[in-house]
């Protein structure tokens, strides 16, 4: 009775959001064919509008669209880059939007290239419905408990009296996991127990050590779990057997990025599902990777076509078992950074270090690496930034946040070294 209470106290809160999820549940009723053509339709309405409302699309569509855009070859456009998204993020906002009501947000970037964005109600909105409809394929239903066990320090808002509530209504709490020792490995168990969710999500690497945690000493979680959902990262094959062995359900990949959330999640039969209502989805073979290229179909404020995010993958033919009428994603190489260690035994998740650089302009790349258990260094790529400056602000913020002992330097070079595979990496633990 409480649930239900609380459940309607949300949708009324929050009726855009739950229109929105109908919109999106109807959508999965469509057939294949028909989610295409919806696709297409949406593209070309993108794309035109684009077009004609933004000063960064006129330029860079000149002469190059037909009259009749709902038979638009999509690879005739160019790619869209992160440069270019750092550099025209301005003209990239549709002269339709009312620059009094969106803010701008921040992403780290998988490939050590940071950007921010602009975003405004609508677009949270939207991304908080299609969260939800992934959620449902586990067996979770609106108003059920979920668990966040959030790596993104930023994104933790203040305990204040209107963020309780939120959360109370929405049967939803979020945990800070940004670093932790075994005591807060503990008191997070002990929290699952307490609040009894009915989905845990998380970044994959802190979900793992939570489960291994759990496994290593032997404690029985509620059985009124249904799910995991890994997010912001790669989640490799040892951790998703930790996290099921050790939460007795099934993990949930999802993919997506802060710029173009709800891009495609699992089902129960392991096989990752492209939003085609929600974005176009193209994989490129570039110097020998496939290379993701995105459109997010629903972006009207800073729309986002073509856009290369540094994500590799395949899409994959054939028909799921599942009975899903969304094409299946096949995912490579992404997002892939270490835990930094301290002497006191705190473990730092990668995401507290990449948004220590938010808002802060003039870099084009970056690289955090750990030498040592008590030194950081930061290698840039940066032509004007004021290097004793911003070693002074993030070195006070390492100190009071991470360890008062912990040495920190910024190294200025024309070039951050790549992986074997050639990809970034923007932390890097570096020590046995």
């Amino acid at each position: 009775m409480i649930a239900h209470l609380k459940h309607r106290l949300h949708k009324r809160k929050y009726p855009s959001r739950y229109k929105l999820l109908q919109q999106l549940l109807q959508h999965q009723t469509l057939s294949q064919q028909q989610l295409l053509d919806k696709q297409q339709q949406d593209l070309a309405n993108m794309v035109r509008f684009a077009a004609s409302h933004t000063n960064f699309y006129k330029n860079k569509y000149a002469g190059l669209l037909p009259d009749n855009l709902n038979a638009l070859e999509l690879t005739r456009l160019p790619v869209l880059s992160k440069g270019e998204v750092l550099h025209q993020r301005d003209s990239m906002v549709a002269d339709t939007v009312d620059r009094n009501t969106i803010r701008l947000g921040h992403t780290g970037g998988s490939t050590g290239t940071p950007l921010s964005f602009y975003y405004d109600d609508h677009k949270m909105e939207l991304m908080r419905a299609g969260m939800s409809r992934s959620y449902m394929g586990s067996g979770w239903q609106p108003g059920q408990k979920i668990l966040n066990f959030w790596g993104a320090k930023q994104d933790i808002k203040g305990n204040t009296f209107g963020k309780k509530y939120d959360n109370l209504i929405a049967a939803e709490k979020t945990i800070g996991a940004y670093e932790y020792t075994e005591t807060e490995l503990n008191h997070w168990v002990q929290t699952i127990g307490i609040y009894r969710p009915v989905l845990l999500q998380g970044y994959a690497s802190i979900l793992a050590e939570l489960a291994k945690f759990v496994i290593d000493n032997n404690i029985t979680v509620p059985k009124s779990l249904k799910g995991v959902y890994s997010t912001a990262e790669v989640l490799y094959d040892w951790q998703r057997q930790a996290m099921e062995t050790a939460f007795a359900c099934k993990v949930y990949n999802q993919y997506g990025c802060r710029e173009i959330p709800n891009i495609a999640v699992e089902c129960q039969h392991g096989n990752m599902h492209v939003f085609t209502d929600m974005v176009k989805l193209e994989s490129i073979n570039i110097d020998n990777e496939d290379k993701l290229i995105i459109t997010s179909l629903t972006n009207f404020l800073m729309p986002m076509i073509r856009y290369e995010n540094g994500d590799n993958g395949k899409l994959k033919a054939g028909q799921c078992p599942c009975g899903s009428p969304f094409p299946m994603l096949k995912m490579g190489t992404c997002r892939s950074n270490d835990i930094i260690k301290t002497k006191t035994g705190k473990r730092i998740y990668p995401s507290y270090f990449i948004h220590l650089l938010d808002g802060i302009n003039g870099i084009k790349q970056y690289q955090f690496v750990q030498m040592a258990l008590d030194k950081i260094v930061l290698n840039i790529n940066s032509a004007n930034l004021s290097v004793q400056d911003l070693q002074k602000g993030i070195q006070q913020k390492i100190h009071a946040d991470v360890d008062a002992d912990m040495q920190f330097e910024i190294i200025r070079g024309n070039e951050i070294k790549r992986t074997v595979s050639g990809k970034y990496r923007f932390v890097i633990s570096d020590i046995s």
